[in-house]
């Protein structure tokens, strides 16, 4: 049991770190339904409000999802991944969650931009282009297969092995190239041959595609990438500030 502090400052954080390591040691299992508010309310002897607190953010960090009219349940293999922000990097996100995050990269390249290159990078055609492609792992399992194309010229000599870690980090540590906004499209897919492979399922299988624009300060777009995420492990979080 917990102790109630004063001022229930953190409290919550308590409570959440407990089912946490519940969870972790296998007491509560993937899709099982956890104990009721007030059961958690006797078992940690606090209130309601913190243990409501610590059930929200335990589903903001993907460990437990809600069914409407059921209860609460653990989550099975969703991977929790924030849209709206680039400050948290994948291998943050997923560490966070206390899952191993593994970048491997499958092919660094030079090639001519096309047609259609051209005109998402804002580049001549025939300008050579850094063809990044990448596979993003969660606990030994393929999550993410990404392909991103850089205008060589602003990215000469991008190294295959620094690649392994957060290309935005990379690009601002290595080049100064800062990235000021993205903007991203997300919308279905059904894996292609291609995709089934990186991403070890079945085609056809469901999937989400991240079509993602980085922009620098100036209004330079720096890199143009197509995210395919396997639906049955991808779970999307939205924030929103006002």
């Amino acid at each position: 049991m917990l102790v109630e502090t004063k001022d229930g400052s953190a409290l919550h954080l308590k409570v959440k770190d407990a089912i946490i390591q519940l969870i972790n040691d296998g007491e509560y299992k993937p899709e099982e339904q956890l104990p009721t508010e007030a059961e958690f309310c006797d078992k940690y002897g606090v209130s309601r409000t913190t243990v409501r607190t610590a059930l929200q953010q335990l589903t903001m960090e993907g460990y437990i999802y809600r069914k409407r009219g059921s209860g609460t349940f653990v989550e099975a293999n969703k991977v929790k991944q924030i849209l709206t922000t680039t400050v948290e990097h994948f291998s943050k996100q997923i560490t966070m969650q206390g899952k191993k995050p593994l970048i491997k990269v499958l092919q660094l390249d030079v090639i001519p931009a096309d047609e259609y290159l051209s005109e998402q990078l804002k580049i001549t055609e025939g300008e050579p282009v850094n063809m990044l492609e990448r596979v993003r792992f969660v606990n030994e399992e393929p999550l993410q297969y990404e392909i991103a194309y850089l205008p060589w010229y602003k990215t000469p000599a991008l190294n295959r092995k620094a690649c392994e870690k957060s290309l935005y980090n990379l690009l601002d540590t290595q080049y100064g190239l800062k990235i000021y906004k993205t903007i991203e499209s997300l919308e279905l897919f059904t894996a292609d041959e291609d995709s089934a492979e990186k991403l070890q399922i079945k085609i056809g299988n469901p999937c989400f595609a991240l079509d993602t624009l980085a922009y620098l300060s100036d209004g330079t777009i720096i890199e143009y990438s197509k995210t395919i995420y396997r639906g049955d492990l991808a779970h999307f979080v939205i924030e929103r500030n006002y």
